[in-house]
């Protein structure tokens, strides 16, 4: 069997966020457990020989680069589609809710959230007007869906008006590395990052949805009610400055305890396993989320957790955070306080998370897209006798 793949997140390098991260580790599973399958994994640029993750991937880079409304049509209904109509795979997978409308052959599609359709002003008029548009014609045109929390398969299912039942769900969890670390490297780590400190954890992009402005004023509440109790405490801020970034700038400038927190821009796994292991407590509380990545990587890391009460998260984080409100920073505050001051909370969340975890596998998830893989196949094959031709 021959089977496409949209690898267009698949960047060179391999410091990858949400939807990447998803796509890096399904697709190493998969290609392991099917050594019989011919993968055609389809980049919009020079690739990472480091991607193609077995002797049965086939690298095939198709232009223009898609990072653009006009240039996603360009790709997906221009070059890969003419790609599909010439080879004729017995499926197309995408695993970044993209695909092509300009084809016959059975799309396996995985939604990640439907964010947009909440927070359009997150956008630009642009992109909107694309995700308008194509995303539930491309989730109606797709064989097979799949989301990555049940939070999303209820909003897919119920924004476009489809089956849940035909929907499956293929959660994220935590890669290899993320594990605990001796006292000996948390003290490293938090020499070279926190002056020595103790500090509060976020990890993502920063952009308006993960809610970085509320959680500085959460932070600076913090600091003032907890007073010298809480002066040790710092906070460090993971992650590249993606789009919209300005409230957030804006938010800290307002700051009494600006000279407690830090921007460390993106960094390597290696050192994001450390700051989690060493961290007294990640903090993610976006305002809305389809499954939220860095939860179960602290959890995975011997790290409690605050997080949002909304959307995914409380999903995901099972018994095994602290929830809050996103909208409010006194909630966020009193949250940051409890985890700051209460010793057996924290002991208690962490191995709630060692315990929680046990849900989550990234070869379990790589085994739900083949399922889903398979039955678009049969799907396919009822309607396009062509659908399972091998390649020439």
């Amino acid at each position: 069997m021959h089977v496409a793949v949209n690898t267009r997140f698949l960047l060179p390098g391999n410091q990858f966020e949400g939807v990447g991260r998803f796509t890096e580790q399904t697709l190493r599973h998969l290609v392991r457990l099917h050594p019989a399958v011919t993968f055609h994994f389809l980049f919009d640029r020079a690739y990472d020989p480091r991607h193609l993750y077995g002797p049965n991937v086939v690298p095939h880079v198709l232009h223009p680069p898609a990072r653009h409304p006009f240039l996603f049509v360009a790709w997906f209904e221009g070059a890969v589609a003419l790609w599909l109509a010439r080879h004729r795979p017995a499926a197309l997978l995408s695993t970044d809710g993209f695909t092509t409308l300009a084809t016959t052959v059975p799309r396996v599609t995985v939604f990640h959230d439907l964010a947009f359709e909440y927070r359009p002003k997150d956008v630009s008029w642009m992109e909107l007007r694309y995700y308008k548009w194509f995303m539930p014609r491309f989730a109606r045109a797709s064989a097979q869906l799949v989301t990555v929390s049940e939070h999303v398969r209820q909003d897919v299912a119920r924004s476009y008006g489809l089956d849940p039942a035909r929907i499956r769900v293929a959660y994220n969890a935590p890669a290899a590395q993320f594990a605990p670390r001796d006292a000996a490297a948390q003290a490293a780590t938090r020499a070279r990052f926190s002056q020595g400190k103790r500090y509060f954890l976020f990890v993502g992009a920063l952009q308006p949805r993960k809610n970085l402005g509320t959680l500085l004023q959460a932070f600076d509440r913090f600091k003032t009610a907890a007073g010298p109790a809480a002066a040790e405490a710092q906070l460090l801020i993971v992650g590249r400055k993606a789009w919209k970034a300005g409230p957030i700038q804006a938010a800290y400038q307002q700051m009494h305890h600006a000279d407690a927190v830090h921007f460390t821009g993106r960094v390597g796994d290696d050192d994001l396993v450390g700051l989690y292991a060493a961290a007294h407590a990640a903090v993610y509380v976006p305002y809305m989320e389809g499954f939220g990545i860095p939860i179960v990587e602290a959890q995975a890391c011997g790290c409690p957790v605050l997080t949002s009460n909304v959307t995914s998260m409380p999903e995901v984080a099972g018994p095994a955070a602290v929830l809050a409100d996103p909208t409010d920073a006194g909630s966020i505050a009193a949250g940051l306080a409890r985890l700051w001051a209460d010793e057996t909370l924290r002991a208690g969340l962490v191995q709630l998370g060692f315990e929680n975890l046990k849900r989550f596998s990234w070869e379990a998830s790589a085994r739900v897209l083949w399922a889903a893989i398979e039955e678009a196949v049969a799907q396919g094959a009822a309607c396009f006798e062509n659908a399972r031709a091998p390649l020439e």
